[in-house]
């Protein structure tokens, strides 16, 4: 592995621990930084060993996902090196864009020769279909806490929606692929484009796409349970159904961002507060911190050290030649 790859991770740490520190301090100050401290205090600190354990469920559902995708494409990675990958790519999605999930693709066509081009497709349907569990998630939740705001998830879900009409009709998908090659530096990729359409058809293949939405909605569900316990350790009763919605909701709107950083945490740390009768800023700021450190941070972290262990898988490979490889594919 290149070390600038390390050094970029290592850059993309700090700057984001720094940038999701401030946020916390801002919301911890507008919520009296003190009482923040006091709820925190309180906490039963027992209860996240639970808490991680959802979340490595979360983690090892949306493995099984992959996996299952790279088989779909008739890529046979072996599980244990593909456990390595998946778990590398967790310290990904604080790159800027996630643009450093790519990882995933890159060691895929190391490891088997299998194109990127062929597996991209995999990474893509693997967040939509992250993105799907989620809005599924959330409009089953919604209930009476926030039935107002159930049109934040129309806009997305049209989206998705248009994309999976598009991709279930062959000609209409091969035509907007021809149509996007005619654009300008587009046309010499023409040939990739399509490749990629055909994986993409193949991984959203109405069997697939819901075996995979599923496996999410169990995935993320665990997380959103997750979040519910948080509230218990803070000794506040809350219900499962609001705690989906929030985690659900904060997900998605948080979802451009590397990590969801700032919109997520926000959404979080002002919706609990606005939703849940009872619920203080300072408990609601509380139970954000702590359910971002055990679904976000420590995978962050465990990625880590998965990224040493694909730098031997690949003997020192240069990682930071990705983009030249798929230019070669």
């Amino acid at each position: 592995m290149q070390p600038n790859l390390i050094v970029r991770f290592r850059k993309w740490v700090v700057i984001s621990i720094a940038l999701g520190a401030m946020l916390y301090l801002a919301g911890s100050v507008m919520a009296d930084i003190d009482r923040v401290g006091d709820a925190l205090k309180t906490f039963n600190w027992w209860i996240l060993v639970p808490v991680c354990a959802l979340t490595l469920l979360n983690y090892a559902l949306r493995f099984v996902k992959w996996h299952y995708l790279l088989h779909r494409l008739d890529v046979d990675m072996p599980w244990g090196e593909d456990a390595w990958n998946f778990t590398a790519g967790l310290a990904m999605v604080i790159s800027p864009g996630k643009a450093g999930e790519l990882l995933k693709p890159y060691v895929v066509k190391e490891r088997t020769g299998a194109p990127m081009a062929t597996t991209i497709p995999a990474l893509v349907t693997e967040r939509l279909t992250d993105g799907i569990a989620m809005l599924i998630l959330a409009g089953l939740s919604v209930g009476v806490y926030a039935a107002d705001k159930i049109h934040y998830l129309t806009i997305p879900a049209v989206i998705i929606g248009f994309g999976l009409l598009v991709l279930a009709h062959e000609g209409l998908s091969i035509w907007c692929v021809k149509l996007i090659s005619r654009l300008p530096g587009l046309n010499k990729v023409a040939d990739k484009l399509l490749e990629m359409l055909t994986s993409m058809r193949t991984c959203v293949a109405p069997v697939s796409l819901i075996w995979t939405i599923l496996l999410s909605i169990v995935a993320w569900g665990a997380e959103c349970w997750g979040y519910q316990l948080v509230f218990q350790g803070l000794g506040q009763d809350v219900g499962l159904d609001v705690c989906v919605f929030l985690y659900a909701f904060a997900t998605v709107a948080g979802g451009a961002m590397p990590g969801g950083l700032g919109v997520a945490d926000g959404v979080l740390a002002g919706g609990a507060a606005t939703l849940i009768p009872g619920i203080t800023q300072p408990v609601s700021v509380a139970a954000a911190i702590l359910v971002r450190i055990c679904t976000l941070w420590i995978g962050v972290a465990i990625g880590s050290v998965a990224l040493f262990k694909v730098s031997n898988m690949l003997g020192g490979i240069q990682l930071d030649d990705s983009a030249k490889a798929n230019e070669n594919d």
